[in-house]
């Protein structure tokens, strides 16, 4: 059993995450909270301190989004000191008007009960309405008056992430420390790509997410909950090489949970793996990819799951 998984920098920011760490969409609101209080516990025992817990919804939703609430709760009855964990919250851009990130980052924090984040991950860049420069001032505000201490993006081309580097650069503030992309066995394209490459040639660290498919990498082909989109409609795919992927992870020795986290941390600008877990037996098992990307090597993992990139040359590594 790992006893403590290790820890990597989020790019030039300081902080430093365990190489995994917890999500929290709808995973709180799907445990007994004796339970959720057990498996935050224990988590963060192992090393793990780096926790999603964005507000996913909007006032009024039916039924409501609550997890982050619960989490709030949960670090309380767990008796965890603010300091030692991180959180990261999401920034919408839907959300993004009069008074900039500030309001929705003001009501994300008084759910959660904290009175900083330590990372806010932007959404998905749907808008063409919005002045990126705009943008980085803001955050930049918010890092000086402490409401924050780094940001990222999530999903955001590589142009589009070049751009907010070079703008910060200009304006003497921090640029994006974090990328929070999709990466699995099956979905490789762009984190793998050669736009992406040089983007962590300057210190770009990334957040791995969506590491088994919603389930179906962790073996699961019809899973019950919602899974995430499918950029470039290869799911069928997926799931018809299920079988060959289990029976390799059978042959190394590990699940294919772990399997898929492994692989995922062989990437060299992975700061930290974004997984959900609502059982602890979930959690200890996930914990055992540090290990098993130590016994068996890198190298060899990434070799051996080459026949399951089921988005080369399906989807642009330039990104959405």
């Amino acid at each position: 059993m790992t006893e403590r998984i290790p820890t990597r920098p989020i790019g030039a920011s300081g902080l430093e995450t365990g190489v995994l760490s917890l999500g929290s969409w709808h995973t709180y609101d799907r445990m007994d909270f004796t339970d959720a209080v057990e498996l935050v516990s224990s988590a963060v025992e192992h090393g793990v301190n780096l926790f999603d817990v964005g507000v996913y919804g909007f006032r009024g939703m039916q039924p409501p989004v609550f997890t982050d609430v619960l989490f709030s709760a949960i670090v309380r009855a767990a008796g965890l000191p603010r300091e030692r964990y991180l959180l990261s919250e999401k920034l919408w851009l839907e959300g993004y008007g009069e008074g900039g990130f500030r309001p929705q980052l003001e009501h994300a924090l008084f759910r959660v009960g904290s009175e900083y984040a330590d990372l806010v991950i932007l959404g998905d860049l749907r808008r063409d309405d919005l002045d990126l420069r705009d943008l980085v001032v803001d955050l930049a505000g918010l890092a000086e008056s402490g409401l924050i201490r780094a940001w990222g993006v999530n999903n955001w081309s590589a142009a589009n992430l070049q751009a907010l580097i070079d703008i910060a650069a200009a304006e003497g503030v921090p640029g994006p420390q974090l990328a929070q992309l999709k990466y699995s066995v099956a979905r490789r394209a762009i984190p793998d790509g050669e736009p992406f490459a040089r983007l962590w040639e300057q210190g770009l660290a990334m957040q791995a997410s969506d590491v088994m498919e919603g389930g179906i990498l962790a073996g699961n082909a019809a899973p019950g909950r919602e899974v995430g989109r499918d950029p470039g409609a290869i799911r069928e795919r997926i799931v018809a090489e299920l079988p060959a992927f289990v029976a390799l992870a059978d042959e190394l020795e590990a699940t294919p949970a772990q399997l898929a986290v492994a692989f995922s941390l062989t990437h060299p600008a992975t700061a930290t793996t974004l997984f959900g877990a609502s059982r602890l037996e979930q959690l200890l098992a996930n914990l055992e990819a540090v290990a098993l990307v130590e016994r068996v090597g890198a190298e060899t993992i990434r070799a051996r799951v080459e026949p399951f990139w089921a988005d080369r040359g399906v989807v642009d590594p330039e990104g959405p």
